[in-house]
């Protein structure tokens, strides 16, 4: 995404406007996500995996970024969404999401979840509950429909990344554990109801991975299972889900092409299923933090500035944890730059902190800036589009910043900030009192 990120006059433009204008305009913080930013993964996504490999689906994970206006731009592209609550498929509903291009995801969905994904008739739901199968015939039942089921199983792969985004391995709160035992009764009790289709299988190895061996050994063990449901259930896998995970690019990371994880996995799924005397499975991915995270930045205001003599010197900026817990959540690395000192050298080195009453409040450490930089100065984070505005919170009574969309020069709201009233507005005084 550098090509979206510009110095002219000594400013930062992203996709063409100016971020100290662009602050000015809308205040901070300021979540920006750029229309290109988020066009181009899609494109590529749509050449080297849609367009190459017959019944490849794109279904872009919700949870990193989920607003009207993103699945607006997902309907214009053709792309799925994956939704994991009722809060994500409700905002789908709101803009008329095709219902057979979403899929419906989770550990724990809820009876009045299930009964809502039923309703609006969505392409998938992704079984992940052992006890989800009862729910999902109720609602079958009550509206008269017949649900595509996929199986979200682990694989028992420990993929190398931050332990709080591994999911793949053994010890898991996700997915349907892999014992005879327990799959496989599963699996016929979905194939002998006539309200139920099974699809496939699912597999999600983590998070935030550069790396494809995690993937490929995770779809050898998926491999296995449709191996075992042919043979023991004489059962076809239509659809092999490889989940997402897709590594994006914050500080100095590579982040690697789509096909690079993509083509090999092909590969290993044509070799198996011929092996296994099988049509290959349709490859389904569902990526979410590398559409979205470089499309994004966060503009804040510089406020205080301590400086503690031989110790550190610290920025303090408008914004924080309660618009960016990733880095108290785990240790999360940013890059960014003072916008309105775009040209300036960057020879004062500082610890960029918010101003939420914890400790753990820190943005960026060790950052460089120009030493000129003094309150009121724009600064900029790169590569907050994923699990910015999605993890946000109103800690502090702060509320949570809008959204803008740039694109081509051109401004606007995609959510606007939210007001004290509106945080405050369903709190009452008890009677009781």
């Amino acid at each position: 995404m550098d090509n979206l990120r510009e110095i002219k006059e000594g400013k930062l433009y992203f996709d063409g406007c100016d971020m100290t204008e662009l602050a000015r305009t809308y205040g901070t913080p300021l979540y920006v996500m750029s229309y290109n930013g988020i066009r181009e993964p899609l494109e590529e996504l749509q050449r080297d995996f849609v367009d190459k490999y017959p019944g490849a689906r794109v279904a872009y994970a919700s949870k990193a970024f989920c607003t009207k206006g993103m699945y607006e731009i997902l309907k214009q592209m053709g792309t799925d969404v994956e939704v994991v609550s009722g809060g994500e498929l409700y905002v789908a509903e709101q803009v008329n999401f095709p219902p057979e291009k979403v899929e419906f995801n989770g550990n724990n969905k809820t009876p009045a979840e299930i009964d809502q994904a039923v309703r609006y008739g969505v392409g998938r739901i992704i079984l992940d509950g052992l006890q989800e199968i009862p729910l999902i015939l109720e609602a079958c039942k009550k509206y008269d429909r017949k649900m595509k089921i996929t199986v979200r199983i682990t694989p028992g792969v420990a993929a190398s990344t931050h332990d709080y985004i591994v999911t793949g391995k053994l010890d898991s709160k996700f997915g349907i554990p892999l014992e005879r035992e327990v799959l496989l009764p599963i699996i016929k009790q979905i194939v002998d109801s006539e309200y139920l289709e099974f699809m496939g299988l699912q597999m999600h190895i983590g998070s935030q991975l550069f790396e494809n061996d995690a993937f490929l050994d995770g779809l050898n063990i998926v491999m296995d299972w449709v191996d075992i449901l042919k043979k023991e259930l004489d059962v076809a896998v239509k659809e092999v889900d490889f989940g997402g995970g897709f590594g994006a690019r914050y500080t100095d990371e590579v982040r690697k092409p789509y096909r690079f994880f993509l083509d090999p996995m092909m590969d290993l799924m044509k070799k198996r299923s011929e092996e296994i005397g099988i049509p290959c499975p349709a490859p389904v991915i569902e990526p979410g933090r590398s559409i979205v995270a470089e499309a994004g930045l966060t503009l804040y205001t510089v406020g205080q500035i301590k400086e503690i003599k031989g110790v550190r010197k610290y920025i303090s900026i408008d914004g924080g944890m309660g618009d960016n817990i990733r880095v108290g959540l785990y240790q999360a690395e940013y890059d960014g730059i003072v916008a309105n000192r775009a040209e300036e050298e960057k020879d004062d080195k500082v610890c960029v902190c918010g101003r939420y009453c914890e400790s753990t409040d820190i943005i960026m450490t060790d950052f460089m800036v120009p030493h000129t930089t003094k309150m009121g100065d724009i600064l900029a984070t790169f590569s907050t589009g994923a699990y910015g505005f999605s993890m946000a919170s109103n800690y502090n009574n702060n509320p949570i910043p809008g959204v803008v969309l740039v694109r081509d020069g051109k401004s606007a709201w995609m959510v606007k900030p939210q007001t004290y009233a509106q945080i405050a507005q369903n709190q009452v005084i008890p009677d009781i009192l």
